[in-house]
């Protein structure tokens, strides 16, 4: 039976011992969220110093300003922010360097990849886990998205684990210490199927940023903007994982790609789209759930109200744009996948990804598949409760009125009353 985890301290957390510490920590350090003091601390950390065409420090400036500004961020909520732009920094002169040294690797295809769409909390991770356990797809776990191009000066002793590897479990490690209800919401162990979103930070753009700060600055910038040179990043960066460790055919996703269908498929023009649908008001309450109890290490205080009308407006935004440039999908290449079909047929909704792909659904991949469903069931880690009167102070009628447009052409089944 799956445990039930009810988190009763979202507005007024109980800190634990370990989370205490973390924050204490963050208070120690003084970190200089400019982009001088970013780039210097890649540069000493990677002993190179060609970043590129600089026009990613217009962004960057963004991303650091918006933080810097912000009273109520703590300590730690601003050492994570200059670390992860340093990670985000050196991984871009890595790529930049390899790609000097071979510019062949630009000429690698990035044939036919099946591309996984949807809104955040709708079964998209759980369904390109499932896809990738595939051996014939090139997927992306998490400890390579975090660090694409390995440190030359490194190695990897003959049977052990990769350097990179052994970083992000020690990273995975931290978070279940300090965050421990986060593998019930959303695992991030190093072997996990990441979002090649994050092959756009090392160009610092996507708005993988939103879900670790509060930077509706950033949203408005990010949206006036046109994404595609950002998808172009990304794919040189996918070329270069899949001249590394090279496979049959890749399997994506990131529900970004809601509001970039264009960006996307001229991106990728002969991608398989498989766009999974959910009840807005479930996606909502666990994301608005999600991002409060986090935010209790890096705000003072955690604002489940911001969170709940920011995701509503977010939620609404992803949508309102796939459903304008529904018409840019390829009929004969796109799946809808509704939430309550994919949780009752989990093998049967792959079949008609396979399909529409063109591709054959072995024995052998049938056993990979099958395998990863069976040691992955829902709820393995626990099953968080969601409650948005007791929590947010709102009924579900209330969350779900902006999203008529969508219920009225998407078959949505109900999930919260």
């Amino acid at each position: 039976m799956t445990d039930k985890i009810r988190i009763d301290d979202l507005a007024k957390p109980r800190l634990t011992p370990a989370q205490e510490a973390a924050i204490a920590y963050g208070e120690s350090r003084t970190v200089h969220l400019t982009v001088d003091a970013v780039l210097g601390a890649a540069t000493q950390a990677s002993g190179l110093d060609d970043f590129g065409p600089d026009d990613f420090r217009e962004r960057l400036e963004l991303w650091l300003s918006e933080m810097g500004k912000d009273d109520e961020r703590t300590g730690l909520g601003r050492v994570s922010m200059f670390d992860d732009c340093v990670r985000h920094a050196v991984n871009r002169l890595r790529i930049h360097e390899l790609l000097r040294r071979h510019p062949e690797i630009r000429d690698v295809p990035i044939e036919r990849p099946v591309i996984v769409v949807g809104l955040p909390r709708s079964g998209t991770t759980h369904l390109v886990n499932l896809i990738a356990a595939d051996e014939r797809f090139r997927s992306m776990p998490l400890w390579e998205a975090r660090e694409p191009v390995p440190d030359s000066r490194e190695t990897t002793p003959p049977g052990g684990a990769d350097p990179r590897w052994s970083r992000g479990n020690r990273a995975w490690n931290a978070l279940q210490s300090t965050l421990p209800l986060m593998a019930s919401m959303h695992p991030m162990s190093p072997d996990h199927v990441h979002e090649e979103l994050e092959l756009e930070l090392p160009d610092f753009s996507s708005y993988q940023i939103e879900w670790a700060a509060r930077c509706p600055g950033w949203r408005d910038y990010y949206l006036s903007h046109d994404q595609t040179p950002h998808y172009a990043y990304m794919r040189t960066v996918l070329q270069i994982l899949q001249w590394q460790r090279p496979r049959e055919r890749w399997v994506l996703k990131s529900p970004q790609h809601l509001e970039q269908l264009g960006p996307l498929l001229a991106t990728f023009p002969d991608a398989t789209v498989v766009v999974t649908h959910r009840d807005p008001v479930s996606v909502i309450q666990s994301t608005a759930t999600m991002m409060t109890y986090s935010a209790r290490l890096h705000y003072r205080h955690t604002r489940p109200e911001w969170y709940l009308e920011y995701w509503t407006d977010r939620i609404r935004r992803l949508l309102e744009s796939a459903v304008r440039d529904r018409d840019r999908l390829p009929a004969n290449r796109t799946v809808d996948v509704y939430f309550h079909e994919f949780m009752a047929d989990q093998f049967g909704t792959v079949e008609r990804i396979y399909s529409a792909a063109g591709l054959e659904f072995t024995a052998e991949a049938r056993a990979q598949v099958a395998a990863y469903r069976d040691a992955h069931p829902r709820g393995k880690d626990g099953q968080v409760v969601y409650d948005l009167r007791h929590d947010f102070g709102v009924t579900p009628r209330e969350v779900r009125s902006p999203f008529g447009f969508y219920l009225d052409m998407f078959p949505v089944r109900e999930e919260v009353q």
